[in-house]
């Protein structure tokens, strides 16, 4: 997981201090090679404690564990776009296409290195194992949540999606230890995906969310979390980069669905030749 695609996501949740750490590490990355804690602090203008903090806000033991994944991640070379912010109404056609993909293909690489083999394999082993699963998400969420469903449904799974929260929470009531839902929230704060995500732990069933990364309402009940990149509020263009991300992270689940299941890739063949013997039909 690239620590600096860690601090992009949670970006929009750091202080004052954090959030100067945060913006000297993403615009000059490079320099913390040759830094210790005391001289980072002393070249943003904080104190060592607030660097070591800020390591640990990101998952890391320390400063040491996060220097040398800020090297690997600087190592890596991903290619920085300024996303959507860059676009301005002077943009012609082929300036806008060249932006729009180039953001595109920053917010897949990023979303791919958040997420991590270990999670993926818990999320496809719980949705094999789940009797029923449920994806819940509201708006611009409730249709990656819908296409989602689609795609469980064509490996045999008894999915569904529900755009309506007060039609999820009861639901959610009914479901036992062999139930799944699934979550779909940017920001993870959603509050009627939050409550059925809460209703559905206590009563015993699989959580699953699909979230912006760090502390936030929904990835503190969940018991598997799946990461997506977070737009910045003043460049959202209808959620275009958050959708992105999202469906990359349910197109991996489905491959992988299919990769490792016989079963699944017969239901599949079984889907596609029922829709080919329809459309022969006409």
């Amino acid at each position: 997981m690239s620590a600096i695609a860690i601090i992009k996501s949670i970006k929009n949740t750091l202080t004052k201090n954090e959030l100067e750490i945060a913006d000297f590490l993403l615009q000059a990355p490079q320099v913390i090679k040759t830094l210790s804690s005391k001289e980072l602090a002393a070249a943003i203008g904080v104190s060592q404690s607030s660097i070591i903090k800020f390591s640990q806000k990101l998952g890391y033991k320390g400063y040491l564990e996060f220097k040398l994944a800020m090297v690997e991640a600087v190592n890596a070379k991903v290619v920085d776009t300024d996303w959507l912010g860059n676009i301005s109404l002077k943009d012609n056609f082929e300036q806008l296409s060249q932006k729009l993909l180039a953001s595109k293909n920053n917010v897949l690489s990023e979303t791919s290195s958040l997420n991590n083999v270990r999670n993926i394999d818990e999320a496809v082993k719980a949705i094999m194992a789940a009797n029923r699963i449920l994806v819940s998400g509201i708006g611009a969420s409730g249709l990656v949540a819908t296409d989602l469903s689609y795609k469980l449904q064509k490996v045999g799974k008894a999915a569904n999606a529900e755009p309506n929260g007060h039609i999820q929470i009861p639901y959610c009531s009914t479901f036992g230890k062999k139930d799944l839902l699934f979550c779909i929230s940017e920001s993870g704060n959603t509050s009627e995906v939050v409550e059925a995500a809460t209703v559905a732990k206590k009563n015993g069933a699989v959580v699953i969310s699909l979230s912006s990364f760090g502390s936030n309402k929904l990835n503190n009940v969940a018991d598997i979390k799946l990461y997506t990149v977070a737009e910045k509020s003043s460049v959202r263009l209808s959620s275009i980069l958050s959708r992105t991300s999202q469906e990359f992270v349910i197109d991996l689940l489905f491959i992988v669905l299919t990769q490792s299941s016989a079963s699944s890739r017969k239901m599949v063949e079984k889907s596609n030749k029922a829709i080919k013997s329809f459309i022969e039909k006409r």
